[in-house]
């Protein structure tokens, strides 16, 4: 949730000056392939490519006489004054550079055409799984180009709602721009009343109301400065509980202001300073919490976070007791641990204790120590989500990167595995403890999202809601390799292009990766993605160390002092597609997003020649401050911070600002972020880009380009999402050659 690149957010230290023998071996068979795709009298290298570009000249930026000692070691910041957001100095900088960047892109000849595909596709009807609350059920619907998605509400049975249903929240009317979002809807037990948060411009930070089902009206509550947070209500509809933090200084939204939240009880109808104080901890200004009530009513269950750290503690209050005092379960910071349900005093877990791969266990709430009782035992695959559903355990996996979808009664008998459409993820599982069927949506790289209906007494998995996207995937391909890192690890790769494509090495190839924060990436349908491949590209997905695609000790071995796994292993994935024939390091794009920005920026300072283009998103690049600012300290047990001396040094070693090196011939490059950021400070993108643009010794373009209005991605409306994916191919097929 606190994570750079979450939505609903880091290897060994190597001199600098000293290659590794596996870095040196890749260079040297790197460099021949190069060599030997670059044929005499080839019309399409990139130097010749270049010569057709619109003219580009980065604008000149200052650079000041600012010097940090780290430990005895002396770093240059020059660019230190971009971080104030808030200045004239930093606006101009802002405006320099979209000036120059949008001339250049908005010349781009590919970029109308490619826009208006875009456009087209993108307008589908979709549509999330029905969720029930009493009465009365809740889904979200888009008619296409809506640039947010719109809540309905119908009456129904326990089976579905009865009718197409009526609008109860329309985002899009909060905002002429489409810049206020839904950043969360939690609807009472009895689906009377619906807590609703909203989100400007992209921002983390969230406001909180209260709506009222049947009139569609809001109510008087208002809630500030709740952030990373849910509603959970109390079975009685009398109110819910939440975090918030304290309120910014004046002018410092984008400071170090996320600590000290409070786990709080808001009561319809009385003001946000009335609120009772539930569980706080002061002694741990990083802590964060989150509540969740049982389905029986009775208890209040709260998960403690310390910062991004995997491993969380356990607490609960029950309900019935005079002031809801917080009593301690598992309390260790020894695993994680995800609450499922309770049957009487046993209380069901996720967790990854004593297992690498995740299991459920049954703890008495009495006597927590006293033994657990294992219910479902970790099998092969990664446990990734589990709930407790129509009376079984509703259990999906990661096998290699994909999901499964396994069932098991609730003393862990298995009742085998949904069936699921093609190789593909799965999300959204609705229902009850008690519910007799259960809606959820599935995706994969060609296939929009489906709703889908798993009926728990006959087994039986049937489409509920099919997608309405006009595209056929049948001409469409996708392969999952594996390959080898330069260290011997089994590593995963998806490709996407169209059936048929000779392995000729001429095509333009998108090698996409993140590899942090034990997160994962999996099959999923983007249409930006599609026109990519439907233009004749390649769209690689990289599964690196860092993510949680293979287990706890898959995220381990990608951060803190081993992060440089991550980039080896990416790496490796670019080395499999040229050696392979999908492309060549003229044709080959890298790109990320948030913790994948650093992933992009780490490979532009330590890998320049390895391919012909780089886009890096809402990127974290100034990795010696980078705990400063937002969120950022909430990180630092991912990546570890300056203010150590021993991690400071792996930090140095491959923080993409403090490794640009003047003269490197570095390729196209766009850098792309939002001016509303409270995730990763748009000071990062900022610094980088000045840093490489000073550093540049060859021709290559290096764009920075800064969306108004918008933050680290979560809420962005559609024309936004539209405009961006027109820039990042326009710009690819003008670098690379389509």
């Amino acid at each position: 949730m606190l994570a750079p690149g979450a939505r609903h957010a880091y290897g060994p230290h190597m001199p600098k000056c000293v290659p590794r023998a596996a870095d040196t071996a890749l260079r040297v068979l790197l460099l021949s392939l190069a060599a030997c795709s670059a044929t005499e009298g080839d019309p399409t290298t990139a130097e010749q490519r270049r010569l057709d570009l619109p003219p580009f000249q980065a604008p000149p930026t200052t650079r000041a006489d600012t010097t940090d000692d780290y430990h005895g070691t002396s770093v240059a910041d020059p660019y230190r004054w971009l971080e104030d957001q808030g200045s004239a100095d930093t606006a101009a900088f802002v405006a320099a550079q979209n000036a120059a960047s949008r001339a250049f892109l908005d010349a781009l000849p590919a970029r109308a055409e490619i826009r208006a595909r875009l456009e087209e596709l993108w307008n589908f009807p979709r549509t999330t799984p029905p969720q029930r609350h009493g009465t009365h059920w809740f889904w979200t619907h888009n008619d296409g180009l809506q640039n947010q998605s719109v809540w309905f509400t119908a009456e129904g049975s326990d089976l579905a709602p009865d009718a197409a249903g009526r609008v109860l929240l329309d985002p899009n009317l909060l905002s002429a721009d489409g810049t206020v979002a839904l950043a969360g809807f939690e609807p009472t037990d009895d689906g009377k009343l619906v807590a609703y948060a909203t989100s400007a411009s992209g921002s983390d930070w969230q406001e909180w109301h209260v709506l009222d089902v049947a009139t569609g009206q809001a109510l008087p509550d208002r809630l500030q400065w709740a952030k990373f947070t849910r509603a959970a209500w109390t079975h009685s509809g009398d109110g819910f509980f939440y975090q918030r933090y304290p309120a910014p200084k004046q002018g410092e939204v984008f400071e170090a202001a996320n600590t000290n939240p409070q786990l709080c009880y808001h009561k319809v109808g009385t003001e946000q300073s009335a609120d009772q104080v539930v569980y706080e901890r002061p002694d741990e200004p990083q802590w964060a919490f989150d509540a969740e009530v049982t389905e029986s009513g009775r208890f209040v269950v709260i998960t403690m976070r310390n910062g991004t750290d995997r491993r969380n503690r356990i607490g609960y209050a029950d309900l019935n007791q005079e002031g809801w005092p917080v009593q301690p379960l598992l309390m260790d910071f020894d695993a994680h641990y995800d609450f499922l349900g309770h049957d009487a005093d046993t209380f069901w877990f996720a967790t990854d204790k004593d297992t690498k791969r995740g299991r459920i266990v049954a703890v008495d709430r009495l006597h927590p120590a006293a033994g657990w009782q294992t219910i479902v035992p970790a099998q092969n695959d990664t446990l990734q989500a589990a709930r407790v559903l129509g009376g079984h355990f509703v259990c999906t996996y990661l096998a290699d990167a994909a999901n499964r979808v396994a069932v098991f009664d609730l003393d862990g008998a298995s009742r085998g595995d949904l069936q699921l459409p093609t190789l593909g993820s799965v999300s959204g599982f609705t229902g009850r403890a008690d519910d007799a069927i259960t809606f959820f949506s599935f995706q994969s790289f060609v296939q929009a999202p489906i709703v889908l209906r798993h009926d728990f007494s006959s087994g039986a998995t049937s489409t509920f809601r099919a997608s309405e996207l006009q595209f056929d995937s049948s001409d469409i391909v996708t392969q999952r390799r594996f390959l080898q890192s330069g260290d011997g690890t089994r590593l995963c790769l998806f490709l996407v292009h169209r059936k048929g494509q000779a392995l000729d090495g001429n095509h333009p190839t998108y090698l996409y990766g993140y590899g942090g924060f034990n997160i994962s990436l999996v099959p999923r349908f983007s249409v930006a993605n599609l026109v990519f491949v439907e233009r004749g590209g390649v769209y690689a997905q990289a599964i690196l160390r860092g993510g949680g695609e293979y287990g706890d000790a898959w995220h381990k071995a990608g951060m803190l002092g081993h992060k440089q796994n991550v980039f080896d292993d990416f790496a490796a994935c670019a080395d499999y597609l040229l050696r392979n024939g999908f492309t060549r390091p003229d044709k080959l794009a890298i790109g990320g997003a948030s913790n994948g920005g650093l992933l992009v920026g780490a490979m532009l300072t330590q890998r320049p020649d390895l391919f012909g283009a780089a886009i890096a998103e809402v990127g974290v690049l100034d990795m010696l401050r980078y705990h400063k600012f937002t969120i950022g300290a909430a990180w630092a047990p991912e990546y570890g911070t300056s203010d150590d001396p021993e991690q400071f040094a792996w930090l140095y070693a491959y923080s993409p600002l403090h490794n640009t090196k003047p003269g490197t011939h570095y390729p196209p490059t766009l850098i792309m972020t939002g001016d509303h950021d409270d995730r990763v400070l748009p000071g990062h993108s900022y610094k980088f880009a000045a840093a490489l643009q000073h550093a540049q010794g060859g021709d290559a373009p290096i764009l920075l380009r800064v969306e108004t209005s918008a933050g680290h991605g979560a809420g962005k409306p559609t024309t936004k999402l539209i405009d961006e994916a027109a820039d990042r191919w326009a710009f690819l097929a003008a670098v690379l050659g389509s």
